[in-house]
Parts: C-alpha cells; structure tokens; sequence
C-alpha cells in the first residue's frame, strides 16, 4: 500500500516514539501527530516524584526532539472524538476532519476515577502536567493528605507528600501495598518503610463515600467501608487507568481492553491500522499468545519500533520485548523486567534480603519470568541478560 500520509493519534511518549520510528524506516510522507493536551511529549513518570516536590514546568520533562521529526504537524490541544475506519477519515473536536493512509493508535490512559459523588475541589489524579500543577499547588506541611490506592503511582505520590511535610494516609482494598505487581512479602517490606518514614496505611477498606465534616466542623472526610472516617485536605485518587479508546467506537474493533493487535500491533488485521504504548493488547511470544496490555514505561519505544515497520511493510524480526519498569520512593529504587504478575504464585528471593537490598524472582511452571529488584543496581545486567536469554514460549 502507498501510504502519502499518516496520522499518529496520541501525543505522549508513544506518539512521539512512533513518528521517530516511522522516519527511520524510511517514510518520507506526511506525518501528522494529534494530541488532546496543549503540550509537546514529555516525560510521565517524574510528574508523581521529583518534579511534583519541586517546580513543574513542561522544560523540566520535555522529551528532545530529533531532528527526523521537525517536520511533524503537531495538531495540539484538540483530540480526535471519532473516527471512520472504513472511510479512513478522522474527527476532532472543533469539528475539524483529517483523512490518512495510514493510522497508529497511541492514546494511551485516563485515569480511573471513583464513581462517587462529593469534595470535587480536593480530589486529584496524577496523569498529566496540568494534573501535578494542581496538585503541587495543595501540598504544604501538615496537609492531610489521603491517598486512594497503594499501586505504583498511590505510593510514589504517597513518599513525595510526605517528603513534603504532609500528614498522609494510604488506603487500599489489598492487604498490601502494591500486592498484585510485586506480591505480599515485598509488598509487606514496602509498607514497612513507607510506615518508618511516618505514612499510615488503611489496609482491606475501600471507600463508599466523600463528605463533609464528619470527623470535625472544618474536615472533608473520606468514608470507608468499615464505617470509619479520614480528615482529608487532599484526595489523590491512584485506583488504575482504563483506555482511551471512545474515539474508535463504532467501527467493529474488540475495545473491551485497550485495542486488539496481533503480534505484529496491527489492529485486527487492518494493514493501514497499528497500536503502541500502553492502549495496545497484543500477544508476547516470549511468555504465550495471551493477548495483554503492558503499562511500562518502555513499552511505548519497543512498541513503536516494531509498529512502525509492520505499517510500512518492512521487514523486522519477531516482536518479543522484555518489559521493564522502575519506581523510586523515598531514597529506594525498585527495578523489574520481565513479567512479574506471571510468575505469582511461585516467588523466591534470588539474592540478598528484603530488609536491606534484594533480587525476587517469579516463576512460571518453574521457568523464571521475572525479576524485582529493590536495590542492587550492580546486579541489574546480569539479572535482564538472564531474563533475555530464557527460550521464548513459541516463536
């Protein structure tokens, strides 16, 4: 297929790693990359750590851009609301249409909010710049901060409040903190030092509603399930992200999670259609032919690599990447590859102790599928070759 233009949908990392790579094999045609927020792509992950306790500015995360993309339209500010796969046609929201040969789907998350009413002007989410603007604005010492969800972005926002003088308390529907990612017992040595550093946690409680002045005349309060109550200044709702995907609608794709790829991001076998980042499902032959979406911070480059060549038409070797992500809070950082939510029924520590430093392994039918590590930065090499090198499922 001649492709005169292509549109990337979505501009965040993914898009912008989807352009770069579609110049780089070879497309010398129009590219047009669309985007719903006013900015050019920059960085997520510090947005709930070092640039939330200092000053956010869009310079402090700005990815560079290369020289292969200075001649992108960037049409910022203004996202797609629907789309007509069939007639290969696009709209957005000012009522504005864009047509293309080809498409790549990189719109990524939203985040999941609560379905409850009540103290909108002290709930936050932490997704976007504007986001930890506002956020940063409400944090100061002796804040009552709570914070819904003990995943990745619940705890990392959870250590810089506290690191900001805040008085903050966790709650979560597990029994530990980041329990599905990383299972209990490392979960368990996590809430341990977040608890050493003064946050509490409210641990197997969800929340049934928001209101105000329950626990005294001037607090807003988040209710639990346990019918307790927690003064709160400040809400951060961390409960998970979902797709954005409402823009596809109607064109006949499975959207039940994120959007349908084969091995090779295309979308339902559409040649003109591929996905990346975070909104693609797609099957990892290094683990099986389950088709997943992966929220890692390096899935968007591998992603793009490959889409890019499979909407071109150029050739490229099996797609098997090896996800990896890390979180830092307080003064520790956790690295992983691999997939850990694979291998959690069987976990081992490989080396060292969780109290201090160490390296976990998950397991699968006793194949290791993933590593953590808390610490140990020396051994990170050795522990992704390892993972690298084990035999793919089926290729």
């Amino acid at each position: 297929m001649s492709m005169r233009r292509i549109v990337v949908v979505g501009a965040s990392m993914g898009g912008l790693r989807a352009a770069e790579q579609l110049r780089a094999a070879g497309f010398t045609g129009q590219l047009t990359v669309v985007g719903d927020e006013p900015y050019r792509p920059y960085n997520r992950p510090p947005l709930s750590k070092e640039v939330l306790a200092s000053e956010v500015t869009h310079a402090a995360v700005a990815f560079r851009m290369r020289s292969s993309v200075e001649d992108v339209d960037w049409r910022l500010g203004m996202p797609v609301v629907s789309s007509d796969l069939a007639a290969r046609w696009l709209t957005l929201l000012d009522g504005s249409t864009l047509a293309y040969d080809g498409l790549v789907v990189a719109t990524g998350l939203r985040p999941r909010r609560l379905p409850l009413p009540g103290l909108e002007d002290r709930r936050h989410v932490v997704r976007t710049l504007d986001d930890a603007t506002r956020l940063r604005a409400s944090l100061a010492p002796g804040v009552r901060v709570v914070v819904i969800g003990a995943g990745f972005v619940g705890c990392e926002v959870a250590a810089t409040a506290r690191r900001l003088g805040a008085e903050v308390t966790v709650v979560c529907a597990a029994a530990e903190p980041l329990m599905t990612p990383l299972g209990p017992d490392l979960g368990a040595e996590l809430r341990r030092r977040h608890e050493a550093e003064g946050v509490r946690f409210l641990l197997g409680r969800t929340v049934t509603a928001f209101s105000t002045g329950i626990s005294s005349r001037t607090a807003a309060d988040v209710v639990l399930s346990d019918g307790s109550a927690v003064a709160a200044d400040v809400i951060i709702e961390a409960v998970g992200s979902t797709p954005c995907v409402s823009w596809l609608d109607g064109n006949g794709l499975d959207l039940s999670d994120g959007v349908l790829c084969d091995a090779d991001l295309r979308v339902e076998g559409r040649p003109d259609i591929v996905a990346v980042g975070d909104v693609a499902r797609f099957p990892n032959v290094r683990y099986d032919d389950v088709c997943r979406r992966v929220e890692h911070w390096s899935i968007p480059t591998d992603t793009a690599r490959k889409a890019a060549r499979t909407l071109l038409g150029v050739d490229a070797p099996p797609f098997v990447p090896l996800p990896s992500f890390w979180s830092d809070q307080y003064d520790m950082r956790i690295q992983s590859f691999g997939v850990p939510g694979l291998g959690a029924d069987d976990i081992r520590v490989l080396e060292g102790d969780m109290t201090s430093e160490c390296a976990v392994g998950y397991h699968r039918d006793g194949e290791l599928v993933g590593v953590v590590l808390l610490g140990l930065a020396s051994a990170i090499p050795r522990y992704r070759k390892l993972l690298m090198d084990a035999t793919p499922a089926s290729v």
